[in-house]
């Protein structure tokens, strides 16, 4: 008798060729808009790397953004216990499903495609999702990962492409000379690491900027009394000028320049420093001594 083998993972779902997104697009009357920041990737070695990097397992439930036309949700089903699709456009997301059966049938099940704004989306169905893998929309990628952070406490880790530009900004260290909003926030519940480079032949139509692959690995929020929302609103406000001293950057968010001064001191922060140069656990500490009669926002 002969010996059943199990097949590999990636043979259970024959991914996408580049004339098979484009096919699909024609057929669906799909035409990538910049209003909705879609460049598909066509590239088998991206969307593999991509599940590689995000080291997902069969235990894990993906969130996936932006899926268009399923290039990296066919690598991603093989690896994981489920994906959940959320996607904007509902052309797109009607037609995902049927891609899936067509492509990976045993594993049309795992698939779940919800019609939705990532960035207002207010839960996930199903299980609690423990990792975020995806190819964000461009013109949205960090508004939407703040949100997908702070609405999905379960996830883990999080694997995204994005512009790369944005995956140098996100990444960046307190005193570089592009750390800034996007840095501090994504500091507030994440370790940051860049993963990768990502150029722009891997995408239909091919953007005009190369992308890079950003690893975010859950850690505890920095321990304060502050809400994080008090916390952002200094974030905010240290940033609006980055050339001004904390001093005069804060003013606005205590009531005055002094009143700034004072709110720094006692949290133990140089008046005459900039935000750049400033941790998330700095910025929680200054958020702590804000004037009872600041002003309310």
């Amino acid at each position: 008798m002969g010996v059943t083998q199990t097949p590999a993972p990636d043979e259970r779902s024959r991914l996408l060729t580049p004339a098979d997104v484009r096919v699909l697009a024609e057929r669906l009357g799909v035409r990538p808009t910049k209003t909705l920041g879609q460049n598909f990737v066509i590239d088998h070695g991206t969307v593999r790397r991509i599940v590689r990097v995000a080291g997902v397992g069969e235990g894990d439930v993906v969130v996936e953004v932006g899926p268009g036309l399923g290039s990296l949700t066919l690598a991603l089903l093989p690896h994981v216990r489920a994906v959940t699709a959320i996607e904007i456009d509902p052309v797109l997301a009607d037609a995902l499903p049927g891609t899936v059966a067509d492509h990976a049938p045993e594993l049309a099940d795992r698939l779940t495609v919800v019609l939705a704004d990532a960035m207002r989306i207010a839960e996930v169905p199903g299980p609690a999702p423990t990792a975020l893998v995806a190819n964000l929309p461009y013109n949205v990628s960090v508004p939407v990962l703040l949100h997908l952070l702070e609405l999905l406490p379960s996830l883990e880790r999080v694997l995204v492409m994005v512009q790369a530009e944005v995956a140098d900004r996100i990444t960046a260290t307190p005193g570089g000379r592009i750390y800034g909003v996007p840095s501090a926030k994504v500091a507030w519940y994440a370790g940051a690491r860049r993963a990768g480079a990502v150029g722009r032949t891997v995408f239909w139509p091919a953007p005009n900027v190369d992308s890079g692959l950003v690893e975010l690995i859950r850690r505890p929020r920095p321990e304060t009394k502050a809400t994080r929302e008090e916390v952002f609103r200094v974030i905010d406000a240290a940033f609006a000028q980055r050339r001004k001293t904390l001093r005069a950057a804060l003013a606005g968010w205590a009531g005055s320049a002094p009143a700034a001064e004072t709110a720094l001191r006692a949290a133990g922060v140089d008046p005459s420093a900039r935000g750049e140069s400033l941790d998330v656990a700095r910025f929680a500490a200054i958020a702590e001594h804000r004037p009872a009669d600041a002003p309310r926002p």
